[in-house]
């Protein structure tokens, strides 16, 4: 093997990859779902290299009462672009696994991290120009109130939540610039007459990207007079009643009262199946948010929680025993008051 020539494995790894990449052109790259009680299987808008899909008709008409410019294919520049650049790349990461020459490969993946840099940059400014230039004429004007999307993850938008992830394309251009640093990574060492890493650590390399977007976010503090209950849509004041549920998908809902959040799950139109965790607020410290069946809770009508659930969570018995010497009421369990 000469002495500045990639290792003939990772030769193939990378000729996968440029075959993968020119298939984003044919698959959705980006998607971002909304969830709302009046679309009960959701919305989705997809993002392809050359085109917008999905329920994109009915996402312009909601998007006309409250002021944000309706999406069409033929406004994005990018999609006249993106799909000469993915070619060009794939071509690029093949000519490196053809040739094998190591200077390329280290050019190819600087390049496509320039590339991905830019191109979240890009997405994100399209966001914010939808979700703050706003027609002042709209139907349904909330003063202070911006409709950007996320990036990625959840935001809640109104009676909205909004879920930001890369579809099969991004997951595809995520996994090529993976494999193209951990490449790069191994042959650095080879270079420089290091320890070697085993070829197990690209495989690894990739099941880590997976792990790590399998991992759904924990609970977000509460903002007091500025989150929104997602059940009534009261604003939340008593951050001691707090609660928080999220999706198997990382859809985070806030509520100001376990009886909004029980009701919220119980209703025809929500599957409770994809609730991965549900939160309560620490009674005793508003601020830390305890696992709902790991909490202790004290049922009481002399609580008067905003919307008549009177449950107060607790993480220790002490807590529990005092906070009931006040208010009289029953000690239950998470499973007890579940429907």
């Amino acid at each position: 093997m000469k002495k500045n020539q990639i290792k003939g494995s990772l030769r193939v790894i990378l000729g996968i990859c440029a075959i993968a990449l020119f298939a984003v052109n044919y698959l959705p790259i980006w998607q971002i779902d909304l969830d709302a009680p009046q679309y009960p299987e959701g919305l989705q808008l997809f993002i392809y290299a050359n085109k917008l899909a999905g329920n994109v008709d009915i996402i312009n008409g909601l998007n006309h009462y409250i002021g944000m410019k309706t999406l069409h294919t033929d406004d994005f520049l990018e999609f006249k672009v993106l799909p000469y650049l993915i070619g060009l790349f794939s071509l690029l990461i093949l000519l490196t696994a053809i040739t094998g020459k190591r200077g390329m490969l280290y050019t190819v993946f600087i390049l496509f991290v320039l590339f991905g840099i830019v191109a979240m940059i890009d997405f994100w400014k399209w966001e914010y120009d939808y979700g703050h230039n706003l027609d002042p004429n709209a139907a349904i004007k909330v003063p202070g109130m911006s409709y950007q999307p996320p990036l990625i993850g959840f935001k809640q938008l109104l009676n909205f939540g909004a879920y930001s992830i890369p579809a099969i394309g991004g997951w595809i251009f995520i996994g090529t610039g993976v494999v193209l640093l951990a490449c790069s990574g191994l042959e650095f060492r080879r270079q420089k007459k290091l320890k070697r890493f085993s070829m197990p650590a690209v495989a690894l390399a990739l099941c880590s990207v997976f792990a790590f977007t399998s991992c759904n976010t924990g609970p977000e503090p509460i903002k007091a007079g500025i989150d929104q209950c997602a059940f009534c849509k009261m604003g939340i004041s008593d951050t001691r009643f707090a609660c928080e549920l999220i999706t198997q998908k990382g859809k985070l809902y806030k509520f100001d009262d376990s009886h909004c959040m029980l009701a919220f799950v119980a209703s025809p139109q929500w599957d409770k199946s994809t609730v991965k965790n549900y939160y309560l607020a620490n009674f005793s410290q508003p601020e830390q948010w305890l696992m709902a069946e790991d909490a202790l809770l004290l049922k009481s009508d002399q609580l008067k929680s905003p919307m008549g659930g009177n449950i107060a969570a607790f993480s220790n018995a002490a807590d529990q025993k005092a906070t009931a010497e006040h208010f009289a009421g029953a000690l239950v369990s998470w499973k007890e008051i579940m429907p």
